[in-house]
């Protein structure tokens, strides 16, 4: 039994996606953004999910994260089926659940770096002294100590990705979930990100599900399933595999798949 398998009989399943189905358009002409979709998810995983354009990958995301809703099927975070979460309690779901991580950033421009990072602790309404203790803690952590009090505008996109992904994981949230991450960052700064994720990952037993379409940054995950027509074409584990032969791996698969990356 390889080390993911052994791992993974010690966790237990954070998120229970159930025969989730998605449709779009009318009556006349109805499309399946995600047909039968099925997997789970351990707490502590870091699960990448991937697939050309249109292959339903982006839709799951926004089903899980509650900005949209699946037209059949479940799906359960900790025990608790979100799809049945009232709307009036959707956003303090969200805030107490999930931390997000946009491609785009999404910071607050008005505010520096510090102020976005500690927002989602203002929001609950947190003591100031140890607000201001957490996000040094964290800032620290992601390199961002010396850019706190600078707004968005005068930093770098990397760091302003590392602000995005602090302000996401400050609050401890059981999931979060990253959109294509690294989308308009270099290359190094994207290898900066991935790297400071993969050992906030492995130091904080933080649970992650990201969507990419890139295989390095899948590379860094543990698990990657590959979605085709709104199904799950093909799963793959990192296991005791070295890095780059995992890559390799991802890169074979995207092969056999196609779509937006040829061979």
């Amino acid at each position: 039994m390889d080390g993911y398998h052994r791992n993974n009989q010690r966790r237990a399943c954070l998120l229970e996606v159930d025969s989730v189905e998605k449709y779009y358009g009318s009556p006349q002409a109805v499309t399946k953004a995600l047909d039968q979709i099925g997997f789970r998810v351990q707490a502590g995983e870091y699960i990448a999910v991937m697939g050309a354009s249109g292959s339903g990958k982006t839709t799951l995301l926004n089903c899980i994260s509650t900005i949209d809703t699946v037209s059949s099927g479940r799906i359960l975070l900790d025990g608790r089926d979100i799809t049945a979460i009232p709307a009036a309690d959707i956003a303090a779901f969200r805030r107490e659940a999930l931390g997000f991580v946009f491609q785009e950033f999404n910071l607050l421009d008005t505010l520096t770096l510090e102020e976005n990072i500690a927002l989602p602790l203002t929001v609950r309404e947190m003591p100031p002294t140890e607000i201001r203790e957490k996000v040094h803690v964290m800032a620290h952590r992601l390199g961002l100590w010396d850019a706190l009090g600078k707004f968005p505008c005068q930093v770098s996109g990397g760091q302003k990705q590392r602000c995005a992904f602090a302000r996401a994981v400050i609050g401890e949230p059981k999931l979060i979930l990253a959109d294509e991450p690294t989308g308009a960052l270099d290359s190094a700064s994207a290898r900066v990100l991935l790297e400071i994720m993969h050992r906030f990952h492995e130091e904080s037993h933080a649970t992650i599900l990201m969507v990419t379409h890139d295989a390095f940054s899948a590379s860094f995950a543990e698990r990657i399933l590959f979605l085709k027509d709104g199904r799950i074409f093909n799963e793959i584990l990192k296991g005791e595999k070295e890095r780059d032969v995992f890559y390799q791996e991802i890169l074979d698969v995207l092969c056999v798949l196609g779509g937006d990356r040829p061979c």
